[in-house]
């Protein structure tokens, strides 16, 4: 059985989640062996999970000769740097969304949200990724893209349907929205790249690119993104401190409701939509509409379980879902979670093609190709106008 050592980045809440489906990784001998980050809750990290060393910087981490695998699980502002120096030290990645993003440079007039140009972004993020994917492939090392919905159960039915019927979609509707980030970082540009529609649109948006990619192949075509048209906002702007005791939206310089349209070269269409000012918990959600049928890939909320109680304090220490303000009323329970929204499946993935050296699902063209398109969704919102790419 082939044996994968991983070093992890990062210690927040989406590591607990790759540590989970870490520990459930079957057919390849897996031992997450090192983490690494600044602050000292890494050491409990560490110790909760059995991790045995711990290191405080990231130099320190790609420099351990017997990791296999880095995983990166840092703020979108740290990834590109990560990429390239974790494969140019040998080793495989896999890095959270977004693949890149612009952060700002030397000169920028700040809050840069507000003040740099969309079509500057866009022009200066295409640079980047091309000069990174350059610097990856050079490397000949697995550059794995950490996107869960392309391996989320409901969307792999969705593509394994549409690769049955090869019937042409001709319109697709995704989204991911919730109640806001309580994560500082998520409201400055500087830090996340973008609003909502990069931070939780990203991944509708691979979804919808990535099925649309299996039509493609599916039917023997060439299917690519034509244009984009998009709108944002800041919704929450207006609202009195008393009525943000459920919104936790607080955006400093990005968007706290966000929209894109691409037209694909056949000239059939997908929508995503992302807002930080919807409650319930978090909607994670593809619609597919073909020639031949409707397919509604339900991630989040299910039907698997549905709940009404009355007692919070009972429920206390009940796991319900995600961004839920209550326990109590009518809930939409989410079961098994991690296997729900793709993140075994996913570890799973990566870990076989660590071990085997085949290519992953969730590759660097979806990476490349979904921060393109959300950019230039940036592009067309700023400037009221279709972008064609």
């Amino acid at each position: 059985m082939a044996r994968i050592r991983v070093g992890l980045v990062g210690c927040g809440f989406v590591s607990e989640l790759h540590m989970y489906a870490f520990r459930r990784v079957y057919g390849v001998d897996v031992e997450v062996a090192a983490v690494a980050a600044r602050g000292d809750h890494v050491v409990a990290f560490a110790g909760r999970h059995a991790i045995p060393r711990v290191y405080r910087s990231f130099a320190e981490l790609i420099a351990d000769r017997e990791l296999d695998v880095i995983d990166i699980c840092t703020p979108p502002n740290l990834h590109a740097g990560m990429i390239v120096a974790s494969m140019q030290a040998g080793k495989h990645v896999i890095c959270e969304k977004p693949f890149a993003g612009y952060f700002g440079r030397e000169g920028d007039q700040q809050p840069i949200g507000k003040h740099v140009p969309k079509a500057l972004m866009y022009e200066r993020v295409l640079e980047e990724m091309d000069a990174m994917r350059a610097a990856i492939e050079r490397t000949g090392k697995l550059f794995m893209y950490a996107e869960d919905w392309i391996y989320a159960p409901a969307v792999t039915k969705t593509a394994e349907i549409i690769k049955a019927t090869r019937d042409k979609i001709l319109f697709m509707k995704g989204e991911e929205s919730h109640s806001g980030s309580h994560a500082a970082h998520a409201a400055q540009w500087a830090m996340t790249g973008g609003g909502s529609l990069i931070r939780m649109g990203c991944h509708p948006l691979s979804a919808v690119l990535y099925l649309k990619q299996v039509e493609a192949k599916a039917r023997g075509e060439t299917i690519r993104v034509a244009s984009v048209t998009g709108d944002v906002g800041n919704v929450t702007a207006s609202l009195k401190p008393e009525e943000r005791t459920y919104i936790k939206a607080t955006p400093v310089d990005v968007e706290d409701w966000g929209t894109l349209t691409a037209t694909f070269s056949d000239g059939t269409k997908a929508t995503v939509f992302s807002g930080d000012m919807i409650m319930g918990g978090v909607r994670n959600l593809v619609e597919t509409y073909t020639t031949g049928g409707s397919l509604f890939a339900n991630i989040t909320p299910n039907t698997h379980l549905m709940s009404y109680q009355t007692s919070e304090e009972k429920l206390a220490n009940v796991y319900i879902t995600e961004k839920v303000d209550r326990k109590t009323g009518w809930q939409y329970v989410c079961l098994e979670e991690e296997w729900t929204r793709g993140y075994l499946q996913e570890i799973q993935d990566f870990m076989e093609c660590a071990a085997t050296g085949r290519q992953p699902l969730s590759d660097l063209a979806l990476a490349y190709e979904t921060i393109k398109v959300n950019y230039a969704g940036y592009w067309a919102a700023e400037e009221g106008r279709r972008v064609v790419l």
